[in-house]
Order: structure tokens, then sequence, then C-alpha cells
């Protein structure tokens, strides 16, 4: 096999003369449904370490009866890469990308041909790395036109080994290397593990009674036992909170009568209250302020009593916190008093269901987690250039067109397959909610106290609302409805502007300069606030994206050459159009009423510069600060924000980003832009009061020491603390195309940014206590094993558990695992049958598989080298 970058084609059977000597002809749906069925299509990486980049190939096994014929043929296979692919034309076969992450490979006249029985191995390269799985892509297609495409039947699957390589060597695994640059992630191994694991091991861990940690719990003498003799009583104001009580506690096993507190009880008494004056003793140093409570467990009674109706219900998830998993008809608690407030007001998750649709059970999943653990904000990036997820009475084209994807290269169908859909629109990741579905996630969200921030990505990331609306021009044009076509158009039909997106977009910004795009605007959030209005509820946040707008997008557009001509708002150049598009959405948002937010870059010049806070009318503007890659010097921006005025929520990609691996493994699900990788217990480590002190590494590895020494400049310090409204997890679905990978990514960690958004613990400081942390952290594992995982599996969601540690050592298996008290397998036939680990076992074997577990979840296998 070459290993030089380049194209090759190798037959690995003779193929006769005459096969070639055919004229090029079109395949039949029948020989284009065979080749596809039959050929195995194969993508892997060979190194990482080439002078320009990753070297990789694709590989076709063709085991039909199928010969692709020599010459230019009108096949074409396509493929999704999340790297940008160098465009070749080697060995009669031409390789370009399309839009995004798809690519073509066509036949050119110089192309040999592909007899049955024949294998080709086609070389390409990209001056980015890949060393998971998870940068390629299922559902590779072949297409002809006018005829069905069809999958490869091999990459139809969510078992990416079934057609990707395996990361054996080194130069596979890791990203770069040679030239004097080394990757100095290793990759994990179950002996790695076991070695990290040891510390935790060591200390003695207690289960946390309460997640998130309150800021004052004192455990009384004795507990007492919860059965069906209590009864419920509650603040007229609190119905809805007790009936969600009385629920959990049914589910929990028990039937409780509950009625309001004019109702006298006969026996034992939960008592459910708000008390906006309640004071908590100096000496428990908690403000009772919005969303505080206390919590008393005593002989006979039990006390809930919040500052308002928030409050109430986290002094119910308290309450809930101290049960054990599973279900009887009485639980033992102990006897404690509770007085506690929240760290942050903004204790947010983002999730994105624009890269991928994942369906409205798994979101209220994901909201009743979020309840439990007292999260308060649900940012749903309902948009993105692959996905338009909601919705819009009046534009049906949005979730028509842009709802799908599909092999559609005019696009008037739906938008361009990506991110492994495949050819068709009931491909994974497809769909949207529909508005009875948006009042329903609204309303269960509101009972949770949990307020939905809706996200529609402007003017970057907005690909398929763009198409949408082509779509909608076009036929509203052709019915001779010019003006009504043009109402909502997003894009300049004159603009010959070049640029590339992050994602390898070169279509995918709105046009910022026609009036059209803030009509669109005013019509999405009017039907946002009509469906807030149905559900009962008041919109807050409009969240407008504003982030990664290709450099390049505008500068030939006429429409905004005639806007600078005019000079409106002090438009003269194509640097002043962010702020402009934001001023002007900002104008929409604040005349109805609302706070804006958006990403950082979405609301800065530069690096450093951020837009003049005072530009916006709007009472609030949060910024979501999440690109805090240390070295390239941005992070300060989370601070410049503040001190500018904006409200930041604190977003890093290197602590909070959920959709990067949970450890530096091929098998491990993710990008890794950020960091190599982000476990649970770095998330549990984050400390948002001083944010320059979580800078550890370099995404190669290399350790920080001294952050300005590293960027070569001052840091400016946080003059405004005010500003900082809290901390937000972020998944974003690029590589997630299942409900259950989607949990996989969040679960545990969303527990842990919950302890971080909620309590600050007393080892964080600049240089923190790593032994106190430790402690909490193996005390918080514990929980997590004992409890929090078992209840969220009877609650029907997936989660992740770290694959053990484990080694061979004078003839013994030694395991251990990430989680205190984290059970574990072992196999010794190579997972026929399966082991409970309770002690070091005899073995004559040197390559053991083990796996973690939780009741019947498990985690990857992994084994002893």
């Amino acid at each position: 096999m070459k290993s030089t970058l380049g194209m090759a084609l190798l037959c690995t059977s003779l193929v006769s003369a005459m096969s070639f000597a055919q004229a090029p002809k079109s395949l039949t749906q029948q020989e284009l449904t065979q080749f596809g069925q039959k050929t195995e299509l194969r993508l892997g990486v060979i190194t990482n370490f080439g002078r320009e980049g990753m070297q990789a190939h694709l590989v076709l096994n063709n085991h039909s009866s199928v010969a692709l014929p020599a010459g230019e043929g009108n096949w074409r296979i396509y493929f999704h890469s999340v790297r940008n692919i160098h465009a070749k034309e080697v060995g009669g076969l031409r390789l370009k990308r399309i839009n995004g992450d798809l690519n073509e490979i066509a036949p050119t006249k110089d192309f040999a041909g592909l007899a049955a029985g024949a294998s080709l191995e086609f070389l390409y390269g990209s001056g980015e790395w890949a060393v998971s799985y998870t940068d390629f892509m299922p559902r590779a297609f072949i297409a002809q036109q006018d005829l069905t495409p069809v999958i490869f039947a091999n990459t139809d699957t969510e078992d990416l080994p079934r057609f990707v390589d395996a990361f054996e060597k080194p130069e596979q695994q890791q990203r770069f290397g040679g030239n004097g640059k080394s990757d100095l992630y290793p990759v994990a191994t179950a002996a790695s593990r076991y070695q990290d694991n040891l510390a935790l091991n060591q200390v003695n861990a207690k289960a946390q009674l309460i997640i998130p940690t309150p800021k004052s719990l004192k455990l009384g003498k004795g507990s007492i036992k919860l059965d069906n003799t209590w009864q419920i009583r509650y603040a007229g104001r609190l119905t809805q909170e007790a009936l969600y009580l009385q629920q959990q506690l049914k589910a929990a096993g028990l039937s409780l009568d509950s009625q309001p507190d004019n109702v006298p009880a006969t026996g034992n008494i939960i008592l459910l209250g708000v008390d906006e004056t309640a004071n908590v003793q100096p000496k428990d140093s908690v403000k009772f302020s919005e969303e505080s409570y206390q919590l008393s467990v005593d002989t006979n009674k039990i006390t809930l009593n919040g500052a308002d109706n928030t409050g109430t219900f986290y002094a119910i998830q308290s309450l809930l916190s101290l049960l054990p998993a599973g279900t009887a008809n009485q639980f033992e608690i102990p006897k404690l008093s509770v007085a506690d407030s929240p760290r942050f007001s903004w204790r947010g998750m983002h999730y994105d269901m624009g890269r991928n649709f994942h369906g409205k059970a798994v979101t209220l999943r994901l909201i009743e987690q979020m309840g439990r653990y007292k999260l308060n904000k649900l940012h749903l990036h309902l948009t993105e250039d692959e996905g338009w997820r909601i919705q819009i009475p009046g534009l049906p084209e949005l979730t028509d067109v842009g709802g799908a994807r599909c092999f559609d290269l005019t696009e008037t169908q739906c938008v361009l397959t990506q991110l492994g859909t495949g050819p068709s629109k009931s491909g994974s990741g497809n769909g949207y909610y529909t508005r009875e579905d948006f009042v329903e996630i609204l309303k269960f969200a509101a009972a949770r106290h949990i307020d939905v921030i809706p996200e529609i990505d402007m003017p970057g990331h907005a690909r398929a609302a763009i198409k949408s609306m082509q779509a909608r021009y076009k036929k509203l044009l052709a019915a001779g409805q010019k003006e009504a076509a043009e109402q909502y158009l997003l894009s300049d039909p004159a603009d010959k502007s070049q640029y590339m997106s992050v994602q390898n977009y070169t279509d995918n910004a709105i046009n910022v300069c026609l009036p059209s795009t803030y009509a669109f605007a005013e019509k999405v959030i009017y039907e946002l606030q009509q469906m807030y209005r149905t559900a009962g509820l008041k919109l807050t946040t409009f969240h407008m994206g504003g982030d990664e707008v290709g450099k390049g997008a505008w500068e030939q557009s006429p429409a905004c050459r005639a806007l600078f001509a005019k000079g409106e708002k002090g438009v003269t150049g194509v640097a002043d159009l962010k702020p402009y598009f934001v001023s002007k959405i900002a104008d929409i948002t604040h005349s109805r009423g609302l706070n804006l937010a958006g990403w950082e870059d979405g609301l800065m010049y530069d690096t450093t510069n951020t837009f003049n806070r005072k530009q916006f009318a709007n009472d609030k503007v949060f910024a979501n600060a999440w690109d805090n890659i240390w070295e390239w010097g941005v992070a300060d921006r989370a601070y410049r924000l503040a001190n500018a005025g904006y409200q930041v929520i604190l977003s890093p990609g290197s602590h909070l980003y959920f959709d990067h691996p949970y450890e530096a493994n091929s098998e491990e699900r993710g990008y890794y832009w950020a960091t190599r990788y982000s476990d649970t217990a770095k998330v549990f480590g984050f400390m948002p009061d001083n944010y320059y002190a979580n800078a550890d590494k370099t995404r190669e590895g290399v350790p920080i020491t001294n952050l300005e020494a590293l960027i070569g400049r001052e840091l400016p310090k946080l003059r405004k603390p005010e500003n900082l409204a809290g901390i937000q997890g972020q998944l974003w679905s690029e590589t997630v195309r299942t409900p259950e990978q989607l949990e996989q990514m969040i679960y545990p960690r969303v527990i842990a940014l919950a302890e971080r958004a909620w309590h600050k613990a007393d080892w964080e400081a600049d240089k923190p206590n790593t032994q106190a942390r430790l402690q909490e952290w193996a005390n918080f594992s514990a929980a997590l094993v004992a409890k929090d995982l078992p209840k969220m599996a009877a609650a029907g969601s997936s989660f992740y558990l770290p694959p053990p540690g484990a080694i061979i050592q004078n003839g013994q298996l030694l395991v251990n695992t990430g989680y205190a008290g984290l059970g574990a397998d072992y196999s010794l036939d190579q997972g026929a049958t399966w082991q409970a680990y309770t002690a070091p076992v005899a073995v004559s074997i040197k390559s053991v598989q083990v796996r973690s577990r939780v009741g019947d979840h498990y985690s990857r296998v992994t084994k002893t080298e």
C-alpha cells in the first residue's frame, strides 16, 4: 500500500481485456441496487503523521456481479467526511466536495473500470487529523441520475467498525507526530486507566446525600420511615408542585393522599409552603432569595418551604434525592435540616437537534433530569445548516424542505444530505417538532421550573433556512407571485461573495442587507411568542446564534453595496455588518419585550473588541462564552464581555462541551477540537469563579503553568462579577444520531454540571485543594453509582459508564473503576460469559476483557494488553 498522498487503483483479481473494451454506459436500477447491496465500502486512516496531514483511503471490495465500466460513466459515489478533503483527480477518478461534509467520487475517461470480484483503493488526504471512529460517517451511497440512490449496505449502521478500519498504530491513534511535534495526550488503555483510578480507589468514599450539594445540611439523630401513612398538604399556589411530588412518590412505590393545607391531616404530614419573607439563621450563610428553600425532616413531619414556587420545587427534589433507587412500600431517610440557595441564576443545558433530530421523547427525558438537579435553563438549538427543527405556521417550507436531508441536488424537496443521513428523507437525523410538540415541551419544562430558550441561529449556520426560503421563492415565482416570493428571501441572488464556513459550507450566511431577512426574523419570533402564549407562558429570551460567519460573506453582495451607499445606522463597509445585524435583531426583540442572547463571537468585532453594549436596547444581552482554547488567546472574551455590560454564561469548550469524548481513545464518540477529552470528573472540577485557573493543558497536551506567558499579553480581570450570569453545558450533535447516543454523551456529565452551577466548593481557588476535590469527587461519584444512575435507568434513559482499568500482575487480574463503588465484570472467553469482579483473579491468559456495570447498563468492553 502506498503511503504518500495521492490516489491509486489496485485490482486484486484479473480483469479480462474485453471487460475494459466496452463503451462507457450507465447502470440500470437493478445493477445499481445490486452493486450497493453487495459491494463493501471501507474507510480508514493510514496516517496522521504525513507532511500534508492525514492520509486516508476509501476501499471498494466488489462482491457483486456488476462491473463498473471503464471510462466516463454516469454513476457517482458519495460519502461524508467531517474533514476538509483535498480535491484531486488521479487514476481515472475525480474527488470533489459538493458542500459541507458531502464528497463525490466520479469516473473520468481514464477510469480503468472495476470488475466483479475486484477491489479498488482510493487514497485521499486532508490537512486535518482523524483519530476516532466517529470522525467517519455512515451511509455512503452510489447514485446515478434518474435512478434511486443505493446505500452501501455495510455502511448502513451505527456499528462503525463494520466499515471503518481499526485504529491500531500510533500514527492512526494520535493526531500528529514527527517533525519535532508530538501529541502529548496518551491513548487511554486498560493499564493507563488502572493507574489513573488508583488515587480515587484509595479514598474512603461516602455517597453524597443530595446532589447538587446544599449550602447547609445538618444531620439530626436517627431517621424516619416514609410510608403510606404520610399525607401531603400544600399551599394552594403549590398545586402543581404537590401533584409532582405525589406522582414521583407513587413511581417509587408510595401512594400518598394529597390535599390543600386547609384540609386537616390525620397523621404524618409532608407540608409544602412558600414564605417570601422567611429568613435562614445567619450562621447558615444562606440568603433566602429567589429559588431558595428550606427542608426539614423530623418525626411525624417533613417541611418543604421555598422563597417561591421554584424554591419549594427544589426542596421536593432534595427530598426525593434522599430516597434510594428502586421501589418499596417504605423508605428510611435521615432526619436533617437543609437551608439552600443557588450559586448562579443561569444553570443551563444547551441541546443541538439542528444537526441531528432525536425526537420529542428524549427531549422530555432531558427536561425531567434537568429538573431533578435544579437546572433551570434549556437552550434549544432549533436550527442549523443541516436542519430546521420547529414548525412555523405560514412558512411550511422550513420543515417540509429544511426539516429533512436527502440526495436532492436542487434542494427543493429537502436540504442536501449531511452527517451520515444517507440519500433518503427517512434517513437518520431527520424530523422536527410540530407546533403542538413544542407547546407540550414548554408546558412540561414549566412544570419543572425550566425556562426554554429558543435559538434560531443567524446569520451564519443558517443554510437550512436559506435553502427553504429559496425553495419557497422558486415555487411562488413560478406561480407569478414575485412580491410574495421575495417577502422572506434570505439570500441575494446576485451575491457573488466567496467564503467557506468552519463546517465547509459556501452558502450558509443569511444576507444581512436584505429587508426580507428582518421580515423573516419578525415572523419567526412572532410565531415563537404565540407558542409560548398557547402554553400559558411568556417567552423571555431569544437566542440569535450569531457565531462563525464565514470570512468573505457579503463582500460581493449588491444589496450590501446599496446599504453602504445609504449609510443606514452608520454602516459603511463589511466590518459594520455584524453589529448592524445584531442591532436590528435587538430592535425587534426589544420591541417585543425580550432579552437577547448570542454566542460570544457574534457580539464582537474581533478577538478583543466587543460591540458597544449601549447600542442594544434590550434589558439584558446574554453572551455564551465558548471558545477557550487557551493558547489561541481568546478565552479572556468572557471577562471582556462581562466588563462591557453583557450577561455572560460560561460555556467553555474545554470543560462543558459534552460532544467531546470522555477519554482519549478511538472508540469514544465525539469531536475534540477544544480539548482531547472531557470526562465527568473534569466537568466536576470546573471553577467558574476563577476562569483562568481552569487552564490546564494546551490542545497538544502541554501543561500550562503561566497563561499570560503562553499568549504573550496581559489578561483582563473580571471587574463586574455581577455580570457573570452562570454556566451552561453544550451538546452539539454532529456525531450524535440516535437518542441512546445523545443520552450517553449528556449523562452523567450534566449532573456534574448541575453540581458546579448550584454549589461553590471549598476547594475552588487559584490553586485548588486537589485532595479535598478528590474526596468530594469520590463522594459524588459514589452517589451516582448508588442512586442517581439507577434512578436514571429506571426513567428509561441511557448513560455513559467509564471503562474500567485492568492489569495482569504476577498472574492475577486486577481491576478498578473510575467511579467510587462502580461494579466491574471480566470475561476469560472473549465475551461469551461474564463474571463479577470482586477480588484479584488468577488468570493464565494475557488478554482478558473487562467492563463496568450499573444494573444492566455496561460500559464498552476493553481488554488487558
